[in-house]
């Protein structure tokens, strides 16, 4: 664990991270280090709803002229800002594809995407990958720097206290 954490923030090295956090201007910076667009999509369904197990609660898509993210909306505003991060994490490592995107999820997912047109898509599922793992510690770490906010900084060392909390 000690060397996924080292790895991540060595990725971290010299990315503006906003403080306090927002999202967008966050979102803004990866776009500009990757020197192309980044859409972010709400998305009805993601996390299995109506689409079936094993459906991702957050999506990347690459195609050849940007970037699109998609979350589920139906979440909370701080859930689907991490979902939003981990996906952005796949990015800032260089993970490649994750889902089949020759059909299966993609064509549940966004069934009017021609498949040929799409360059890299990962969706989370689970963590029981490395680059799961990796861009799941990488977005906790991007939302820790990022200076005041509703949980950033806050360290809980029991799951009872976090329940005591009210931002």
């Amino acid at each position: 664990m000690r060397r996924l954490r080292r790895r991540c923030e060595r990725r971290l090295a010299g990315l503006v991270i906003p403080a306090p956090f927002d999202l967008d201007a966050f979102v803004a910076v990866v776009a500009a280090s990757r020197d192309r667009p980044l859409i972010l999509q709400p998305m009805a369904g993601l996390g299995g709803a109506g689409l079936g197990t094993g459906t991702p609660c957050g999506l990347w898509i690459s195609l050849p002229d940007a970037d699109y993210v998609f979350y589920d909306p139906g979440t909370s505003r701080l859930h689907a800002e991490h979902i939003v991060l981990h996906e952005l994490a796949h990015m800032l490592s260089g993970h490649t594809t994750g889902l089949d995107v020759s059909g299966g999820a993609l064509a549940r997912l966004v069934p009017d995407l021609d498949p040929r047109t799409v360059e890299r898509m990962l969706g989370r599922v689970s963590y029981t990958t490395t680059q799961e793992r990796e861009a799941e510690m990488l977005a906790s770490l991007i939302r820790a720097r990022s200076g005041p906010g509703p949980l950033a900084g806050r360290t809980v060392s029991r799951f009872a206290d976090a329940l005591r909390f009210r931002p």
